[in-house]
């Protein structure tokens, strides 16, 4: 195998008396594109800061290849001293590097260059940032939430451009569609370790529950030998003359090892608190337009939401989904048309921007009101503490103000404070940003079970796939359509056309002879070579399906590597390869498809 470009080993790190990292690490070869894992407050971005050089860690080593480029996209970025976001940028790239990327990649991030990076908001010198990371095309890439603030367009662009790159990456982030797009490998760090896994983020969820499995087996299995050990201590015939120091000992080995053992994450418990049933009708609109000066955000809107809908809204930035939910609920009148709110209605709105959270307010304030311990969860009252533990916070953590939690934390305390009003209509405007996958499940869950009405607005598709009924789409202009189903649907309904980012360029990634046909008029029928490449490729997928699946069979045996090292590598590289050759016969099946669609209709 080729050297590593990074490499980790045994990395410690203690934050406020307890160990945070304790023995993590992991290595990154060129080209190897590894998505890094983990719960909120786990210590992933602390790991990958450790990476990149911006932090020491208490004990263990960190080696880069001298001469490798590395980029490091923060959650938080710092783009102070420079007068424009595009002598920022540019300040990344190396004098005999590609400096026309720095306007490019602005413009794709909606970015013109001229910004002053001190006016920027949070999301806009986020999106500076990644374009920073992207310009020099560096050797590694260090990602930690790259997807936040980046509206449905920009990610696909995004997913794009990281595929054609040939650097390494490490990426944190929620968006599973991505990790499932891009990774070849997974790290997961888990109660201070980490463990790899070798095959791409889809095959990690079924794993990390066998690993889990495997732990409560041998707790198990720890449990009956202490007890064996302890009738001893009690009734064993030496124990009654003079106990054996050793055996003493391996009890209190045993002991302390299933204390280990028994660390393993305990579940978030979520759980809406609902009022009564609203009525049949939530919203209606009819025929409504609204407009800021001559910039038109919806026109002749017509759409009825219904009690147990989950509409999720979708859109680029700046397409107006904020204003179509201040509509939806009443609390904003179009220009023209009308809007009838339902009836009865218990509104409660989690707000992306996280205004409500007052930075100087600790934990359990926020949660109490300031009114003493209890925290009125529905009808009941309930300790702050437990309440806290059902969103995995700390005690210790009770005192510790808002401005010093991490981005998933403030993501969780929102969710607290949220679901413990009682509702009938959930407005959720960004609810996956920073919140860890597992956290996301269960939110998924939560919204399966609850009896009221859903407004969501989202850029995780995967997320939309899984909760949302319908979906509203932003299709430019004003326009708005409905389409039934997740993002999935939505995508299968148009076509497999993405929705329209900033503008109407022809994407990217588009196939040749689809901008071809856009220039010139449709064409009557597939060429005799598209043909004969649609008839052939199910055939190809299918194979390319079986290999896969019988090199990740190989590469099962836990015992390959030590016996036969070049095996495994001529294994993995086989692997690589043939996942490889899948994506690029998947992409090119669904090219031809949406050709051979678009040519039928015309």
């Amino acid at each position: 195998m080729s050297p590593p470009l990074l490499l980790l080993q045994d990395i410690t790190l203690t934050l406020g008396g307890a160990p945070l990292l304790n023995g993590a690490g992991f290595g990154v070869s060129a080209g190897e594109r590894i998505c890094l894992v983990g719960r909120n407050g786990s210590g992933k971005s602390t790991l990958l800061r450790i990476a990149a050089g911006e932090l020491a860690s208490d004990g263990g080593t960190r080696f880069l290849q001298p001469g490798t480029t590395v980029r490091y996209l923060p959650q938080e970025p710092d783009l102070s001293g420079f007068a424009t976001t595009l002598e920022y940028v540019r300040s990344g790239i190396p004098p005999d590097g590609p400096d026309y990327r720095a306007a490019l990649l602005l413009g794709e991030l909606g970015l013109t260059g001229e910004e002053n990076p001190a006016t920027l908001s949070g999301g806009e010198a986020r999106r500076c940032a990644l374009a920073w990371a992207l310009a020099p095309e560096p050797d590694l890439l260090l990602l930690d939430e790259p997807t936040n603030h980046l509206d449905m367009p920009t990610i696909e662009w995004l997913e794009r451009e990281l595929l054609s790159l040939s650097s390494a990456m490490i990426i944190i982030s929620h968006d599973r569609r991505l990790l499932e797009t891009l990774s070849r490998s997974v790290v997961w760090l888990d109660r201070g370790v980490t463990r790899r896994l070798d095959q791409g983020f889809g095959r990690f969820e079924s794993w990390r529950e066998e690993v889990l499995e495997q732990e409560e087996r041998d707790a198990h299995k720890l449990d009956r030998q202490i007890a064996r050990e302890e009738d001893w201590m009690r009734y064993g015939v030496t124990a009654r003359r003079k106990r054996n120091v050793r055996r003493v000992g391996e009890l209190a080995a045993l002991r302390q090892a299933r204390r280990e053992a028994v660390r393993a994450p305990v579940g978030i418990r979520m759980q809406a608190s609902e009022d009564g049933l609203s009525g049949k009708l939530v919203a209606v609109a009819e025929g409504i337009h609204k407009a800021y000066g001559s910039r038109t955000v919806i026109d002749g809107l017509d759409l009825r939401v219904l009690r147990g809908d989950r509409l999720g809204i979708v859109g680029a930035n700046g397409a107006g989904k904020s204003t179509l939910l201040r509509l939806l609920t009443g609390l904003d009148q179009p220009d023209s048309g009308e809007i009838r709110v339902g009836t009865a209605l218990s509104v409660v709105t989690l707000d992306q921007q996280r205004r409500t959270l007052n930075p100087a307010t600790t934990l359990a304030d926020t949660l109490t009101g300031g009114g003493g311990d209890m925290v009125q969860v529905g009808s009941e009252k309930r300790h702050v503490i437990g309440y806290m533990k059902d969103f995995l916070f700390r005690p210790e953590q009770a005192r510790t103000p808002v401005s010093a939690l991490s981005g998933g934390e403030r993501g969780r305390l929102m969710l607290a404070c949220a679901l413990a009003r009682p509702s009938n209509l959930l407005v959720l405007d960004e609810p996956t940003n920073d919140l860890d996958l597992e956290t996301l499940d269960l939110l998924q869950e939560m919204l399966d079970a609850y009896a009221g009405t859903v407004l969501l607005v989202s850029h995780d598709r995967d997320f939309l796939d899984r909760v949302a009924t319908s979906v509203l789409l932003a299709e430019g202009a004003g326009r708005w359509v409905e389409y039934a189903g997740g993002y999935s649907d939505m995508l299968a309904q148009r076509g497999g056309m993405a929705p329209a980012g900033r503008d109407r360029r022809p994407e990217a990634g588009a196939p040749p002879a689809a901008q071809k046909r856009s220039e010139k008029g449709p064409a009557r029928k597939l060429s005799y070579k598209d043909q004969h490449a649609l008839d052939r490729l199910p055939g190809q997928i299918a194979t390319l399906e079986e290999k896969i699946g019988q090199l990740r069979t190989i590469l099962s045996d836990g015992g390959l590597y030590a016996r036969d090292p070049a095996a495994f590598t001529a294994t993995t590289e086989k692997l690589d390869h043939a996942e490889a050759e899948l994506t690029a016969a998947e992409e090119r099946w669904l090219e031809l498809e949406m050709l051979r669609e678009s040519l039928g209709s015309s």
